[in-house]
């Protein structure tokens, strides 16, 4: 029975499929707000290329550190330690741990 279902449903391919969505997005949102979530699609797109092409260069990045064979913990201290320092936090004597805290609190204020 199910087969003879799919049989009068007429089939919608390639062009088809966007001349449907297009007339769905039109009666969704009206002819006036497509230019509006067109442009916000644009720039969602933008934002999420720039991001992966940031986390890309980051990952290779930490490879090159990896194959200069510096520890990428080393690295990390060292941001820590420059961050706190421009915060005016001392960072002798204190854990890693222990500069993430006063950065967080020294961030809150």
């Amino acid at each position: 029975m199910s087969n003879l279902l799919l049989n009068f449903i007429p089939t919608v391919q390639g062009m088809e499929w966007i001349i449907l969505v297009a007339v769905i997005v039109i009666v969704l949102f009206g002819a006036k707000k497509l230019p509006e979530l067109a442009r916000s699609i644009g720039r969602a797109t933008g934002e999420f290329e720039k991001g992966k092409a940031e986390a890309e260069a980051e990952v290779q990045r930490l490879k090159q550190k990896l194959k200069e064979g510096k520890p990428i913990e080393e690295e990390e201290e060292e941001k820590i330690e420059k961050i706190a320092k421009e915060l005016g936090i001392e960072t002798e004597g204190k854990s890693k741990e222990e500069l993430k805290e006063e950065i967080a609190k020294a961030m809150l204020k």
